[in-house]
């Protein structure tokens, strides 16, 4: 140009520069160290964002597979019911949370039928599983956690309603549903609101003396369970001892701690360091 020498860097000068904190992305699945081009993602991290959004939304859109689930529940001769909530779709369940707290008029008419009744004193324990905000989180991890805790609290000699299958539900629809049919404490097993690297997380919500209009502090939770996250086997021994803790101290929610021992075993004999 105007009779100048235009120069050109070799290749092995070009400006690519190892990004120090890359080696951290293997100790977790959270967004960091994506390096840049410009001013912009690389190509790769972008394409990678746009596949965990795409994974995402999935979680949330898919169908609830109630026989799929309750087939892999009752291989294990465990009795079901198939419930709804207020919500008419998975649009209505999305724009009105307030519907997916609430069963619909059917779901309570025929709980209502059945344990209405002054001969029923209830079971000590009433197990949910709804789709929430992840059908896929429950479709890979709600039944064999089911069949183990409610083996185990079967050993320990608590009695159980059969597993209700929730449509379209959020976690409150739990107090409903245990509340007709008359059982001690609840647990509801929900898919967890997707994040962009955890499409698939389950979330277990126990309440003591469960009542429609229950608020979210008189509840316990234990989060992300899924095979990156909290195994099956660790959350059902947690949920164990906060439903051993909740019977021996009648109640749940922001007194009831998890202070689990190292050592403790699923509905353990000493109730003395949760008493």
């Amino acid at each position: 140009m105007n009779g100048m020498k235009q120069e050109y860097l070799p290749a092995s000068a070009a400006t690519v520069l190892e990004d120090p904190w890359a080696d951290l992305k293997r100790y977790t699945d959270a967004r960091i160290a994506l390096g840049r081009c410009g001013v912009s993602l690389p190509q790769t991290e972008w394409l990678r964002f746009r596949l965990a959004h795409a994974r995402a939304r999935d979680a949330v859109l898919t169908p609830f597979d109630r026989a799929g689930v309750r087939s892999d529940i009752e291989s294990a001769g465990l009795r079901c019911l198939e419930l709804a909530s207020a919500a008419a779709s998975r649009e209505d369940f999305l724009a009105r949370p307030d519907k997916g707290r609430r069963l619909s008029e059917a779901s309570r008419e025929l709980l209502a039928s059945q344990y209405a009744g002054a001969d029923n004193q209830g079971a000590d324990i009433c197990l949910v599983i709804s789709d929430g905000l992840s059908a896929r989180a429950v479709h890979e991890n709600a039944a064999p956690f089911a069949r183990l805790f409610l083996a185990s609290a079967a050993d320990a000699g608590y009695s159980a309603t059969p597993v209700a299958l929730v449509e379209f539900g959020r976690v409150a629809v739990a107090d409903e549903v245990a509340s007709l049919m008359k059982a001690r404490l609840v647990v509801i097993l929900i898919g967890e609101r997707p994040g962009l690297s955890s499409p698939n997380s389950l979330g277990v919500y126990l309440t003591y003396a469960p009542f429609p209009g229950c608020t979210d502090e008189a509840r316990n939770c234990i989060s992300n369970v899924r095979p990156a996250g909290l195994s099956i086997e660790e959350g059902v021994r947690k949920l164990c001892y906060l439903v051993q803790g909740a019977f021996a101290r009648q109640l749940t929610g922001v007194n009831l701690k998890d202070d689990m021992p190292a050592t403790y075993l699923p509905f353990g004999k000493d109730t003395a360091a949760i008493a």
